[in-house]
């Protein structure tokens, strides 16, 4: 039974790291990547796509994005919608190929960058102390039920204690190199 919870608390931290990296992902470091678009969707047939399915995405070069509609009339919804989202970036279409380029970033825009992945690791780290605090509610109700001993239930307190660090340790570095290459000019 404290196995169960101890594996389950870790897994559900290990879920936290992997969200805490996707999202990281969609920041941009004034790098092309092919991934700054994937939360993108489109309207295609009446229903909302990502726009993986209706294209294909391509690095140009470290700088350039291009995106290969499959339709010709997904040229002016892909632009529009890369337009529209939250990434701030200006497409243009040269015939059926949407050219996506990153603008450099600027000092002050780094500094804003850095807060805004702080904030989302912080997030994070408040993620695994919340299973932590599920995962030792689960045991003290063991106790209370007078299914583990008081031994049992420190023991597996301090498990879950050292699973907590692991992942807020690995949190902390994925925070140090996004932060690394945020300043990388």
């Amino acid at each position: 039974m404290l196995d169960e919870i101890k594996k389950d608390a870790g897994q559900r931290m290990a879920k936290s790291v992997a969200s805490l990296r996707q999202e990281l992902t969609k920041l941009r470091t004034g790098r092309a990547h092919t991934s700054l678009l994937d939360h993108i969707t489109v309207e295609y047939y009446g229903a909302q796509v990502p726009l993986n399915q209706v294209s294909n995405v391509n690095v140009e070069d470290s700088r350039t994005l291009t995106v290969t509609p499959w339709e010709k009339e997904m040229v002016a919804v892909i632009e529009k919608a890369i337009l529209t989202s939250d990434l701030g970036l200006n497409p243009a279409s040269a015939g059926t190929v949407i050219r996506v380029p990153l603008p450099a970033l600027t000092e002050e825009r780094r500094k804003d960058m850095i807060r805004v992945v702080r904030a989302e690791a912080e997030g994070g780290r408040i993620a695994v102390r919340n299973i932590r605090r599920d995962a030792l509610s689960d045991i003290k109700d063991l106790l209370k039920e007078k299914m583990i001993s008081e031994d049992d239930e420190r023991r597996a307190h301090d498990e879950i204690q050292v699973i907590t660090d692991k992942y807020v340790g690995e949190i902390d570095q994925v925070l140090a190199d996004k932060e690394a290459e945020l300043l990388e000019v």
